[in-house]
């Protein structure tokens, strides 16, 4: 396949990263933690291959990520953990939504509500 024809590359393993399912990047997008600007500045990787975030993803569908050390969910405040795991969980159901819409819905709309721009 040439170059051009690839989707993203993970900036970790190196593999395509084929499906938004999987994007750790758009997951960025949807929680609002970087605008439509920046989605190809950004670098791409698999949500796998970004376990510190993966471990907030609290859904049956997802198996779970534990990350040992220093950014291991276990060791941070419980409240913010819920609250960061309600977020990132609601934002890979949205991946999940958006990869069957996604050509339906236009780039605008694939935030979550709370950070849509008006």
């Amino acid at each position: 396949m040439a170059r051009c024809d690839q989707g993203y590359l993970c900036e970790v393993c190196g593999d395509e990263v084929e499906s938004i399912r999987e994007s750790d990047l758009y997951l960025r997008f949807v929680t609002g933690e970087i605008s439509s600007q920046e989605l190809l500045a950004t670098p791409e990787r698999h949500l796998r291959c970004n376990p510190v975030v993966a471990q907030f993803i609290s859904d049956p569908a997802f198996p779970p990520v534990v990350v040992e050390g220093d950014f291991d969910k276990r060791l941070f405040d419980p409240a913010d953990v819920h609250d960061r795991e309600q977020l990132i969980t609601r934002g890979w159901l949205r991946l999940q939504e958006l990869a069957e819409l996604a050509t339906t819905v236009p780039l605008p709309h694939y935030p979550l509500p709370e950070f849509r721009k008006s």
